[in-house]
This record gives structure tokens, C-alpha cells and sequence, in this order.
């Protein structure tokens, strides 16, 4: 028998209490290091947004650029992987910033499909979710909660990386998350370092319920050491406690309430006008007999019928009550509320602006790696913060950047100063993923299956190696899981189905060169072909995926330039939207026939925001010069431009126009302009 104690201890006495998932150790029973060096990407510019500066330039008119900007540094709006996009931040921004809030899906059932509107009237239509939408929420509980745990654990460890020795994270979440995401901000940050489990009441009871009502979701607060940002927040005072303490009135109404004017401990007599008084015995006057005198003058001293006196504090001079970690004093957004963008996670200003105000500073950078409507950034921008947003969806990164724009136009108008901001991208993730975690990264497998879902049968030994199946009597070509079918592409490919004896062909691609449905055009009426061109669908890297989606020819969009006389002898030009098909790829098979009906009678319907860089140039970022925008309230769209754009030259130059439809899906075109 084996005696343990203090020289002997048991090994179980060794172990310690944590939360273990699968994944956490390897094989070998070693924790598995978040690796970020090979995660790190280059993030790329795709459009610079400075709506106002933008637009007095367009117009020729002053831009006082000190008045209008803060400083230099450009926001950031990133669409991607959070994992991913944070891993690249790492070389700019370790160790800089001050304070990130984020909002994680933790809705077990949420697919992110939405109701969204279209055109001027009160319709709306079905929005499906994307595939990686689906990919990262809904299978992130492909394991249960072993995948989510892992999902979590990765982002917040590299999330520590990024937040400086100063810096603060707060995590939302509801009832299904709360033990798991506490446990995991514990593992990573430490149980020193645990601020605040906040409980925010974002509703009232539920009736009729067969259970207590939810009614609140969970905030935790965590610093990344022991020394942070914290400015104490108040809120207003209740009429109940005003009334129990603030009773007592001026003769001009100011209310007030009296304050023992001692202290524990001892201390000497003290003159109040022409008395002397001395302390309670172990007690002691709050003030130097100078201070005393002063308030004194100013009446701030109320003595009780046996002599004592005591401070009056008024009301009007209190900043409120502490806010407490109980915030029921925070209402969701309802539904006619200004703020309101119909994103279905979107969560008060009011409750975002107190973190923000709480914990962080003029020169700090505040971020959200799930930014979903923007509202972390809109309440950061309000408050002269930097700010850094990315979001895995493609309609909310185009919620937020209208929000954004939007903001910006109201600070401007206001005389206030304001940041412009950028958006970037990591690329295409979509496919990638699928073909890493689907097909083990063979292409041939992806142009397979996708022949399958197109109906086409696969050529083994075809004519060309551009032609890769064959649908009735027309060939088909599957571009790269990683490419844009170019220019270029769509020549050869009717070149090898002339040579083929061949009158049509089915182009399949997820990406297509700017401008392609004009090209396609040209070189149709050159070689005697028809050319088709489809964008492969998204439903096709859904698992278990066995009905076939329909494959969507490539939206439509044509401008033309118009010109106008100005006031100085020469001539501004603007652009005319002249046609737009969308190519509807998120609406839900029951919605198809009836939208594809629309969008044929009325394709403007669909385009929720058209922007406009007059002086586009290959390879650079989009300059947005001139934007408009549906709104909730104002479902309107302008199809002409009121930019009034003068260019500096003669030359001739290029004007690229990008539209966005209601699903966030965008297209772009250039228009040649003659000034």
C-alpha cells in the first residue's frame, strides 16, 4: 500500500484545472502553437474612400484638407478570415492596439441569411448565405463545441498579439457561449486579468414562455496586463434616487442633497463663519480651514438645529452614477431607429460608445475582426478614434462601408473633422478553401465537379486543353479554381473552338476581367462563335450538395459618359447607368423565376450602391469620387451622376464604374471619356 502526503504527493495532485477540446494538444500531448508566420498574407488596396474630399476635387472646388482630416492615418475595412487578416496585421500592428470589441456568431442554428430590399418600393427578397458564410458559422460546429472552442481559442491568442501592454478586449456573446468563451478568454489572457462579466438586458421578459425569459446577453472584459486605459463612465441619475437623496431645494429650485462634512479619524477645531467647531470624537473635518472658508461663502455649508453643519452637493453638479456591470439602461435598436441598417447581429451605438469611451483614448486604435453592420468603427469614428473592421461577409463589409461613407458626409456637413478610410481584401477564399479541405487541392477534381453540377460531359482527350467537356453540341471551358477568365482567355478559347469545328462554348469561371461581356462581343463577331459566360456557383462546394444550382450568365452593365457645359467655357462630364442585369447568384430557387422576370423588366431595382473613379488607372485602388446609395428610409437611386467632374487635360481618360447590388455582389465597368 502506498502512503502519499506532503514528501510523497499523488500525481493527480499535480494536475491543474483548465478547459481541454480537441485540438488544443497534438499527439504528443504538447499544446499546439498558434502558427501566424505562414497565415501572414500581403492585404491588398482595393478601393480608397474619401467621400467628400473625393467630391470637392471631382467638382473642382477647395478642400481644406487640415480642416477636414484629423491626421494621416487611413482606417481599415478588410474583407476575409479574420484569422488570416489578423496574422498579416501582425507586422504593423502588434502590440498597438488599445482596445478591440467583437461580437462572434454564437447561434448554433444561424445560417446569416437575410430579408434584403429592392428597388423604391417596401418589397424585399431572401438573401442567401455565402459559402463561406456557411463554411466558418455553420460548420464551425461541425464538431460541436470542440470546433468552436478551436475557432475561438485561435483568434483571441492572436488577438492578444495584436492589443498593446495598455489595451482592453470585450467579448459578446449570449447564454449557448458564455462558459465556453470565459474559459477560453482565461486560458489566453490569464485569470488576473479578468475585469468585468457585464450583463447587458437588451429586452423585456418574454410572455407566455415555458421557461425564464432570456432577456440578456454577457460581455466580458479582459486586459492584456494590469495596467490599461479605463475612464469611469456614468449615467444618468433615476428620478426614484434623485428623490430619495436630491430632496432638498434651493429657493430657485436647485436641488441638492446634505453630506456628513467629517471623516474618520481625529483632527482640530475649525472655524464655520463666526463658530468654532470641533469634530465628533473620532472624527475629523473633510477640509483645510482655507477650504472651508471658501465654500463657506459660497453657502455650501446647512447646519442642523443642534450646530452641526453639513455639505450640500448639488445635483447639477454630479456626473451621475457609476455604471454598474448590470446595463439595463441600453434598449436594442427598434425598428425605426436612424441607426438601424437591417443587419440582423447589429447592436446599439449606445452600448458600443460606453467601451469605447471607457477604454481607449484620441490616439487609440479601436478594433473589430467581426464588424458585421459597422458599428464598432461608425462609434469609433464619432469619437475621433482609429479604427480597423473586417468581416467574413461580403454584404457586410458592403453594409459597413455605406454606413461608413454615410458618416462620413454627416461629419463634414457638421464641420467636424473625420478619417478616411480604405478597403482591402486577402483574396479568394471561397474556392480555396474548398479545394484544400474538399478536394485536396487537384484542379482537375474541381473542373470535374464542376462539369458534374453544369451537366456537361468531361473530355479525357479533347481538342485543346482549354476545352475540357462538351453539353449538347457546344464545348466547355472550366477556368482555374484560382483565376479570373481574362481577356486574353476568351480569344484563345474561340480560337480552339473554331479549330475545333465548333459554334459555341460555355465558359465556367468564378471571376471575370473587368469589361469581359464587351470583349466577348468583339471577338464573337471576329471568329463567327457564341460565347456564354458563367459564373460558377457557390452552391457547388456545399457538402452533400445533389440537386443542381443554375448557373448564372455574368451580370450586365453598361455607362456612358455625359457632358456637360460648365460655367467656365469648358465642359464637365458625368456617367449614365444605361443597363444592368444582375446575375442573381444568393436567391433561393423558390424566388428565381419570379426575380429573374424583374431583373430583365427592371435591372436598376437591384443595384443598391454605384460609385465612380473618373480617372482610373490599371492596378490602382478604386477611387470613389462620386457614390450613390439606397438607404432604408430613402430607397431612391440616382442613375445619372450629379459629380460634375472636370478633368484637368485634354487626353483622353478612363473612368471605371463599380455597382454593387442588393446581395453585395459587385460589377465593374470602364467607360472611355473624351473631355
Amino acid at each position: 500500500m502506498t502512503l502519499y502526503g506532503p514528501n510523497n504527493p499523488h500525481p493527480l495532485s499535480r494536475m491543474k484545472t483548465e478547459l481541454v477540446w480537441e485540438g488544443k494538444y497534438d499527439e504528443f500531448g504538447n499544446r499546439r502553437e498558434i502558427e501566424t508566420a505562414g497565415l501572414a498574407l500581403p492585404l491588398q488596396r482595393i478601393e480608397t474612400i474619401d467621400e467628400p474630399r473625393s467630391r470637392a476635387e471631382a467638382q473642382g472646388t477647395l478642400f481644406d484638407i487640415k480642416k477636414a482630416h484629423r491626421d494621416d492615418f487611413r482606417n481599415r475595412l478588410i474583407w476575409g478570415d479574420n484569422r488570416l487578416i489578423m496574422a498579416s496585421l501582425l507586422e504593423e500592428f502588434k502590440g498597438a492596439i488599445d482596445l478591440i470589441y467583437i461580437d462572434p456568431p454564437f447561434d448554433v442554428g444561424a445560417d446569416f441569411s437575410m430579408d434584403v430590399p429592392i428597388g423604391e418600393s417596401k418589397n424585399a427578397i431572401h438573401k442567401e448565405q455565402s459559402v463561406l458564410e456557411m463554411v466558418a458559422y455553420r460548420d464551425t460546429w461541425g464538431r460541436g463545441q470542440d470546433s468552436y472552442i478551436q475557432m475561438l481559442y485561435e483568434r483571441i491568442s492572436i488577438m492578444r498579439d495584436l492589443l498593446s501592454n495598455e489595451g482592453s478586449i470585450f467579448v459578446h456573446c449570449d447564454w449557448r457561449v458564455t462558459a465556453y468563451v470565459r474559459a477560453v478568454l482565461e486560458d489566453v489572457f490569464g485569470p488576473a486579468n479578468f475585469m468585468n462579466e457585464i450583463i447587458w438586458r437588451r429586452s423585456t421578459a418574454h410572455a407566455g414562455s415555458s421557461k425564464f425569459g432570456q432577456v440578456h446577453d454577457t460581455i466580458y472584459w479582459f486586459t492584456r496586463s494590469e495596467r490599461f486605459k479605463w475612464t469611469p463612465q456614468y449615467r444618468p441619475y433615476s428620478q426614484e434616487y434623485i428623490d430619495k437623496y436630491f430632496r432638498f431645494r434651493e429657493p430657485d429650485g436647485r436641488r441638492y442633497w446634505k453630506e456628513d462634512a467629517t471623516g474618520a479619524g481625529s483632527g482640530p477645531t475649525r472655524r464655520f463663519g463666526d463658530r468654532e467647531i470641533a469634530p465628533p470624537p473620532g472624527r475629523h473635518w473633510r477640509w483645510t480651514q482655507e477650504n472651508i472658508d471658501e465654500l463657506f461663502a459660497q453657502g455650501r455649508f446647512e447646519f442642523t438645529r443642534s450646530g452641526k453643519p453639513e455639505f450640500k452637493r448639488y445635483l447639477d453638479e454630479q456626473e451621475g452614477e457609476p455604471v454598474p456591470d448590470i446595463w439595463d439602461d441600453i434598449k436594442r435598436i427598434n425598428q425605426v431607429a436612424d441607426e438601424r441598417t437591417g443587419y440582423s447581429t447589429q447592436k446599439p451605438e449606445a452600448l458600443v460608445e460606453r467601451i469605447v469611451r471607457a477604454c481607449s483614448d484620441d490616439n487609440s486604435v479601436v478594433a473589430d475582426f467581426f464588424c458585421g453592420s459597422g458599428t464598432t468603427m461608425a462609434v469609433a469614428e464619432r469619437l475621433g478614434r482609429r479604427w480597423i473592421g473586417c468581416d467574413l461577409g461580403r454584404f457586410a463589409v458592403h453594409t459597413a462601408r455605406k454606413r461608413m461613407i454615410g458618416l462620413q458626409r454627416e461629419l463634414h456637413a457638421a464641420g467636424l473633422a473625420y478619417r478616411s478610410f480604405d478597403v482591402y481584401n486577402l483574396g479568394r477564399y471561397e474556392r480555396q478553401w474548398w479545394q484544400k479541405e474538399a478536394l485536396q487541392g487537384a484542379d482537375d477534381e474541381h473542373r470535374n465537379v464542376v462539369l458534374r453540377f453544369f451537366r456537361a460531359e468531361p473530355l479525357t482527350r479533347g481538342p485543346s486543353p482549354l476545352l475540357h467537356g462538351r453539353k449538347g453540341n457546344a464545348f466547355v471551358h472550366v477556368d482555374g479554381i484560382d483565376s479570373i477568365f481574362s481577356r486574353g482567355e476568351v480569344a484563345a478559347v474561340a480560337e480552339a473552338i473554331k479549330a475545333a469545328g465548333g459554334r459555341e462554348v460555355h465558359c465556367l469561371a468564378w471571376d471575370f476581367e473587368m469589361d469581359i461581356r464587351q470583349v466577348v462581343a468583339a471577338v464573337e463577331a471576329e471568329h463567327g462563335v457564341k460565347i456564354r459566360l458563367h459564373r460558377i456557383p457557390r452552391e457547388i462546394m456545399e457538402r452533400n450538395r445533389t440537386e443542381v444550382p443554375p448557373f448564372f450568365e455574368v451580370a450586365l452593365l453598361e455607362a456612358a459618359p455625359v457632358y456637360r457645359k460648365n460655367g467656365k467655357g469648358g465642359k464637365s462630364v458625368d456617367i449614365k447607368l444605361e443597363r444592368f442585369l444582375p446575375s442573381l447568384t444568393e436567391v433561393p430557387s423558390k424566388e428565381l423565376e419570379a426575380l429573374q422576370e424583374r431583373a430583365v423588366q427592371s435591372g436598376f431595382d437591384f443595384i443598391d450602391f454605384w460609385a465612380i473613379d473618373f480617372d482610373w488607372k490599371p492596378g490602382q485602388p478604386f477611387n470613389h469620387h462620386w457614390q450613390d446609395y439606397r438607404t432604408r428610409k430613402d430607397r431612391s437611386l440616382k442613375t445619372v451622376s450629379d459629380a460634375e467632374f472636370v478633368y484637368g487635360s485634354g487626353r483622353k481618360h478612363t473612368a471605371c464604374v463599380k455597382v454593387v447590388d442588393v446581395f453585395g455582389c459587385d460589377t465593374s465597368i470602364t467607360v472611355e471619356v473624351e473631355p
